[in-house]
């Protein structure tokens, strides 16, 4: 598990593996402690619920399942959906702010 986290929540992201490879969307919500994040439009499943006293019919529930931080990577160009890695420089003011290795360097908002 890394220390330092590369995608951040509202980031537009593609899932690079899996079984939804190429699907595209927004970061709702980073899970540093299971190195996951919850994507939009990506990880939604149906959890089956079994019959109790208070819920006797049971019946079906809509859950967000996370994906592994290494099968996302940062989207920096919406329109062509070109991808990059994220390194991280420091600027003349002394802030750390992250940039887009494909993009030669140039600081991701």
């Amino acid at each position: 598990m890394s220390t330092i986290k590369r995608i951040k929540t509202g980031d537009i992201v593609k899932v690079i593996s899996g079984s939804n490879k190429g699907v595209t969307g927004k970061v709702v919500k980073v899970l540093p402690k299971e190195d996951s994040a919850l994507v939009e439009g990506v990880g939604n499943k149906v959890r089956h619920i079994r019959p109790t006293m208070l819920n006797p019919k049971g019946g079906k529930k809509d859950i967000h399942v996370p994906v592994k931080l290494s099968k996302l990577v940062l989207v920096i160009d919406e329109k062509t959906s070109k991808t990059s890695r994220v390194g991280y420089l420091q600027s003349v003011d002394g802030r750390r702010v992250r940039v887009a290795r494909q993009a030669n360097n140039r600081e991701i908002k």
